[in-house]
């Protein structure tokens, strides 16, 4: 079955692919601002239907039950994507207008890859855990633990990593025995609507268990955080609007899961090689332009050592240039729409405002005059204080900050509303330790090291979240824990 972007029109509800009741709406190439082609515009009665689905196939069926079905129809889906991924790395590169090297990577390949570690867990997972036996009340009684699948989930998911947030929320959901209702970001739903129609037609996968509701009415996912149906919701984006989630979720009290912002600190200390780590994280902040939670916006370097950083970061943002999406070399490729444009450079001329001095970008490539660019800028004279260093740009921006010691660095890095992720330089592990010790974040790197992958925990300190993306950790956000106790 060849997937083209004329096949990605259809909504996925009850294992069937329909139309939208509200017609089309048009997808953009954010290298080129061509209109590319269609996806379908669902209405409040379309998600009502898919969660109607996803209710009845939860409540109804074995499939909450039937761990090693649900690994079967995970591992089926994960070799049918696969099978594609010409044609998704293709969409995805048009969709997303991510570089083509991410692809090989969390742009499709990697999650995709990591359904089987999902199907894993659903079978070897521990299920029920035997308690012992106790005397409550003078009555001896034997104790177990069951763990249980939530019910059903609620999936509202972003456009910068759309397949890497997608099934890292489907494949756990799936693998717990939770049924799913996913709402993609308007900006990017071919990403989402291809894998309807690859469930649909070349999976198992039982009607109602996966849903895919693409619109660009973004009162839908308010309606997955209300309705009583849904027992879970399972949300990353923006913090101002998780806080609207978890508002909407306290309605019916069911769970939330948030994945949320980040402005995280890139930690130099005064024993490490400021050359590798300038341009660590000038390639940190540049790829994909920027548009990752975790990316470190924040490069905290030694005060005597200010002026060398600023001129090795500044050289290597010059040879990360922006490029088209579709070529091997490109790291930094476009934003994902004028919108997104425009409120990154409003923070690079708020920058100015604040008294900031623009190192080097700061405009739109010259060489650009298609597709939603912007040149990678690094911005200095500044303190933690400035808006830029304290608020979430998402874009190729970086700003640097001087620091009087690792203490103060600590201090610095933990100035912030958020706590999602960072990264320390250094020789003495001792020195590093205390970095790592001392800094709310969720995940941290260590000279260069990377801690994405499909068994590591992702998620965040502060506003940075509540819950865990990922790993055992992730897979358990899914379930429920149920206690049993019968006369010994």
């Amino acid at each position: 079955m060849p997937l083209r972007p004329e096949t990605a029109s259809d909504l996925l509800i009850d294992g069937k692919l329909t139309p939208g009741s509200g017609g089309v709406f048009d997808v953009v190439n954010p290298a080129t601002e061509e209109v590319i082609g269609q996806a379908a515009e669902a209405t409040a009665a379309d998600m009502d239907a898919a969660i109607a689905a996803a209710r009845t196939a939860f409540d109804t069926t074995e499939w909450s039950r039937d761990h090693a079905f649900r690994a079967r129809c995970l591992r089926q889906l994960r070799d049918a994507l696969l099978a594609h991924a010409d044609e998704f790395r293709e969409l995805t590169i048009a969709e997303v207008g991510c570089p083509s090297f991410l692809t090989h990577g969390p742009q499709f390949e990697g999650p995709v890859t990591d359904l089987g570690y999902f199907a894993d867990l659903a079978e070897s997972y521990e299920w029920s855990r035997d308690l012992g036996e106790a005397r409550p009340m003078g009555i001896k009684n034997h104790r177990e633990l069951r763990s249980e699948a939530v019910g059903v989930v609620g999936a509202i998911t972003p456009w910068n990593f759309p397949h890497q947030i997608n099934f890292a929320k489907i494949g756990p959901a799936l693998a717990a025995g939770c049924t799913v209702v996913l709402k993609p970001a308007p900006d990017t739903p071919w990403c989402a609507a291809l894998v309807g129609k690859v469930v649909a037609e070349e999976t198992d996968l039982p009607p109602g268990v996966l849903n895919i509701v693409t619109s660009t009415d973004h009162r839908l996912g308010e309606q997955l955080s209300t309705d009583p149906r849904v027992d879970l919701v399972s949300f990353t984006g923006s913090t101002a609007t998780g806080k609207k989630v978890m508002a909407a979720a306290s309605e019916s009290l069911k769970k939330v899961f948030l994945e949320l912002g980040g402005k995280s600190a890139f930690i130099v200390l005064d024993d490490a090689d400021v050359g590798s780590a300038c341009a660590m994280a000038a390639f940190n902040v540049v790829t994909h332009a920027g548009q990752g939670c975790a990316i470190t916006t924040r490069l905290v370097v030694p005060r005597p050592r200010l002026d060398e950083a600023i001129t090795g970061t500044r050289d290597a943002l010059a040879g990360l240039p922006p490029g088209d999406p579709t070529s091997s070399g490109t790291i930094c490729g476009p934003l994902i729409s004028e919108r997104q444009r425009q409120r990154v450079e409003s923070y690079i001329e708020l920058a100015k405002q604040e008294g900031g001095t623009i190192e080097i970008g700061g405009g739109r490539p010259a060489d650009k005059p298609n597709g939603f660019f912007v040149e990678p800028t690094l911005i200095s004279g500044l303190d933690n204080s400035a808006r830029v260093a304290q608020e979430e740009i998402f874009g190729p921006v970086l700003v640097i900050i001087a620091h009087d010691g690792d203490d103060d660095a600590i201090r610095i890095a933990n100035d912030s509303p958020y706590g999602l992720s960072g990264m320390v330089y250094g020789t003495d592990e001792d020195r590093i330790n205390k970095v790592v010790n001392g800094v709310r974040t969720g995940t941290m790197g260590v000279n260069g090291g990377i801690w994405y992958s499909a068994d590591v925990p992702f998620g965040g300190y502060k506003q940075s979240g509540i819950g865990r993306e990922m790993g055992v950790a992730g897979f358990e956000e899914y379930l429920e824990t149920k206690a049993v106790a019968r006369p010994a």
